[in-house]
């Protein structure tokens, strides 16, 4: 069993204990969800769609910036962050599914599998460097506040060293010709080596390794137009601040139309928390972790446990559905006008 699996294992069992030993405060969450404010709990839509379109933004500001998808409107942006939200939702791959998703269709309107895929580690790297930022001034609202633990402290650190890590490691590789070409050979036969084993040894060679090369290629040069002109990244920057924000906006809002406040700052850092552990875990969008991680983050920085499984609860159920049932449609309008295959061409 991979790391992945065994973690998600665990916290599964983890779950399990918390409902457990917690089903007193389950309960009462349960009865919380009857006094929800149904106009305040609305507010979820329209943020909601304010942040698709923001992590549109990040993408495309970048793609035209580079001359392509001129003719895409900001609609259609926004539909396309809705489509890969789905993916990553409906697939248990901790976002490579809409990673390719997103490369395939990108890849219809002229975009080449390199570029796309830049745009994309933009977005990652943008996301994550803008959430850091918010990181440091939460806690440090946290502490001012005499609001913050060892904890919390920790966590912080840990996914601010996560975050930093795997940034340098993709400057790193990608910033060399010669990094990237051993890179992308090694790679290759490690995906060679790997579905030869799973399918015992009757196909041994699937990965086209001139294509591979050409692909991290396309990402070098990418990479070195960007370190020439960072100007090109003010604007996907802002954006990125503004998805960060709108994401935890829809966690208040939830916790708004309970009722009750739970702090920005708080919260911020739960998003973050829970993020990650959705990224390592094998169920689909993170489901059963993410909101396991969540709620045991909130009671550990004071919110009552029975307020933070019904506002967690709630806010999961409302942007799961706003994504599951809208994400469908226009993923499936995607296929029905680009073919079955969901494939990127990478």
């Amino acid at each position: 069993m991979s790391f992945r699996s065994w973690v998600t294992v665990g916290t599964l069992i983890l779950l399990g204990l918390v409902v457990y030993f917690g089903w007193p405060e389950i309960t009462q969450a349960w009865r919380l969800l009857d006094s929800v404010n149904g106009w305040i709990l609305a507010l979820i839509i329209p943020v909601q769609l304010l942040s698709y379109y923001a992590v549109g933004n990040i993408i495309f500001l970048y793609l035209r910036n580079k001359g392509d998808i001129r003719d895409l409107s900001h609609w259609s942006m926004a539909r396309m962050a809705l489509e890969l939200n789905f993916v990553n939702h409906i697939l248990p791959s901790g976002g490579a599914a809409g990673f390719s998703y997103l490369g395939w269709v990108l890849n219809r309107h002229g975009v080449s599998a390199g570029r796309a895929a830049m745009a994309q580690i933009v977005r990652f790297a943008l996301m994550f460097l803008s959430f850091i930022g918010l990181l440091f001034f939460s806690v440090l609202f946290l502490i001012l506040d005499n609001n913050v633990n060892r904890v919390t402290i920790l966590l912080c650190v840990v996914m601010a060293l996560l975050v930093i890590g795997a940034t340098v490691f993709v400057v790193y590789v990608i910033g060399s010709a010669k990094r990237i070409q051993k890179f992308s050979t090694k790679l290759s036969h490690i995906i060679d080596w790997l579905v030869s084993v799973v399918t015992f040894g009757k196909k041994k060679h699937v990965i086209n390794h001139e294509k591979v090369e050409k692909f991290f290629n396309e990402l070098h040069f990418d990479y070195i137009e960007i370190r020439n002109d960072k100007n090109i990244l003010k604007k996907p920057l802002i954006w990125a601040i503004v998805a960060n924000v709108a994401d935890v906006l829809l966690l208040m809002i939830a916790f708004w139309s309970l009722g009750f406040w739970v702090s920005p700052a708080t919260l911020l850092i739960a998003f973050g928390v829970s993020g990650l552990s959705g990224i390592i875990s094998v169920t689909p969008g993170g489901t059963g972790v993410y909101e396991a991680i969540m709620i045991a983050f909130l009671a550990s920085a004071g919110v009552p446990p029975d307020i933070a499984i019904a506002g967690t609860l709630l806010a999961r159920v409302a942007l799961l559905s706003g994504t599951i049932i809208f994400g469908y449609i226009f993923y499936q309008l995607t296929i029905m006008k680009y073919g079955k295959s969901g494939k990127s061409t990478a």
